[in-house]
């Protein structure tokens, strides 16, 4: 049996005490009048029920004819990868586990193979996501990765008004995507939002299509700021709390005011579902893009040539900066603009047009700035701080080419292997046969990692066989004699972090190591 207290507003609790009391009292003698007690000064809560709104039923009302269905349809035929872009596609059936050898798993088998046949049909894929729309003349937003490949795109208003759309435009690297539908009369359109004023635990609205289910409005609150999920270049996502679930890709986060914040584009989830991880692109990252898609149809961003990693402590240590702060140059582009300014491998950027930067934020605010305009970086290189000036050019077209790797693997070590101590790995010389076995150019210079030892402080940093050792405390080496010199003037500059650069197939990074005590042999 539950137990049930009955719930009392603050006034009415105060009443009924001082009427029970009062009882008590005129019940007794009557005592010497007490002086009355002083005003006590009312305690003023923070923000106590401010912005906390009784219901968002007014505000759903007035936000939801402006979200929309996207319904896409892509012919996939056989041979091609089905796409697993939009949100809901009917994806190809699995083969259930049936029992080895058994009648159903013969049809299930025979059934797989008749769909992978190169001569059967092509088979139509339905996707479903969301959008809302940002102009009476039908100018929609939505994620690019609901529309990509699409052969047709349809539009479900709110009221089951169904329109063809177009694509004006779409961006791979901040999955966003502009579309176009004529219809008409003028249609409910939602405004911008400024999301650099959105603070954490501020209310925020998601409406979408999650499952298909069209028109859902969930609340919740802004859970963080700068979230890098490593999903591209520029990620700086929102994070909510607002149930968000596949179908609502695309779909927009409102703050009260009724303004679009975020564009919701992708969750955490184990299961598939909501556990109250959700993502947004912020606004203000967004209008930019939106506006070059809507005009050009494509997205001209502001590039430097240079490869950069955040500089944590150990690579601080290393360089023998103060502070874990700023951008370290990993690589530069040859010909490109920080190799026209002289930027130099090992350089720190720490601040650009006098704004503090890390690595992460630094490609996203150069993709802001226009091709040709001049930028002012703030750098500490070898001990000094520099200031020059660079010319923002365009980012190059992303090249889809790959490096060949079907050479023969050679059996035969690099001579010259020398065990660096104390870190857990081998390096030798590149010579013929390392180039023919890791596929290198052939005027690779530096130091061939050999081997790596499991549970080592090299393999704890990901180092591998056929990574190159190039740099050693920004000293190049070409040789296992060098490495092993650069290492003991460390030590004898008494530092306690060692800084490798290390090429591989992926690029260039600076690799912070411990120094420990002896040389290598």
């Amino acid at each position: 049996m539950s137990l049930r207290v009955a719930a009392f507003s603050r006034s009415c609790l105060a009443v009924g005490l001082a009427t029970a009391l009062g009882g008590h009292v005129a019940q007794a003698a009557d005592p010497a009048p007490a002086p009355a007690p002083a005003a006590a000064t009312p305690m003023h809560l923070p923000g106590e029920g401010r912005n906390m709104p009784d219901s968002f039923a007014d505000l759903a009302a007035r936000l939801l004819p402006a979200v929309v269905n996207v319904s896409t349809t892509e012919m996939v035929r056989p041979g091609e990868e089905d796409g697993d872009d939009g949100d809901d596609g009917d994806n190809t059936p699995q083969v259930p586990n049936f029992p080895e050898g058994s009648p159903f798993e013969k049809f299930f088998h025979d059934f797989m193979n008749r769909q992978d046949s190169p001569n059967a049909p092509p088979r139509k894929m339905q996707a479903l996501g969301s959008g809302f729309i940002i102009d009476p003349s039908g100018v929609i937003v939505t994620n690019n990765h609901v529309v990509r490949h699409a052969d047709q795109i349809t539009i479900t208003l709110q009221d089951n008004t169904v329109l063809k759309a177009r694509l004006l435009g779409h961006d791979d690297r901040t999955d966003l995507a502009v579309l176009k539908v004529d219809s008409p009369k003028p249609l409910p359109a939602v405004p911008f939002g400024d999301s650099d004023t959105a603070r954490v635990g501020d209310w925020v609205l998601a409406i979408g299509n999650p499952f298909g289910l069209s028109g859902t409005v969930t609340a919740g609150i802004v859970s963080s700021r700068g979230r890098n999920i490593e999903q591209g270049p520029y990620d700086d996502f929102i994070q909510t709390d607002a149930p968000i679930n596949k179908g609502n890709s695309g779909g927009p986060l409102f703050n009260l005011h009724g303004e679009v914040i975020g564009i919701n584009t992708a969750i955490f989830s184990p299961s598939g579902g909501s556990i109250g991880i959700g993502f947004s692109i912020p606004s203000a990252e967004a209008q930019g893009i939106i506006a070059q898609l809507r005009q050009h149809g494509r997205v001209t961003r502001g590039w430097i040539g240079v490869r950069i990693q955040d500089v944590t402590q150990e690579i601080a240590d290393g360089l023998g900066l103060k502070s874990a702060h700023g951008a370290l140059i990993a690589g530069v582009e040859p010909k490109g603009p920080a190799a026209n300014a002289h930027l130099q491998t090992g350089d720190v950027i720490q601040s650009l047009n006098g704004k503090d930067i890390d690595g992460r934020a630094l490609p996203r605010l150069v993709a802001e700035l226009a091709g040709g305009s001049v930028a002012h970086l703030g750098i500490w290189r070898k001990g000094q701080q520099m200031n020059i000036n660079i010319t923002i050019g365009a980012l190059p077209e992303e090249k889809t080419d790959k490096a060949d790797n079907a050479h023969p693997a050679a059996k035969n070590p690099a001579q010259g292997s020398m065990t660096v101590a104390g870190m857990g790995f081998t390096v030798g010389e590149i010579d013929d046969i390392a180039r023919q076995k890791y596929n290198m150019a052939e005027g690779q210079k530096g130091v061939l990692v050999t081997g790596v030892t499991d549970d080592s402080p090299a393999a704890e940093r990901g180092l591998r066989p056929g990574d190159v050792v190039t740099e050693v405390q920004q000293a190049a080496v070409n040789t296992p004699t060098d490495l092993r010199r650069q290492l003991d003037a460390a030590r004898t500059q008494h530092r306690k972090t060692v800084l490798f650069l290390v090429q591989n197939a992926d690029g260039l990074r600076w690799v912070p190591f411990p120094l420990p005590e002896g040389s290598g042999h």
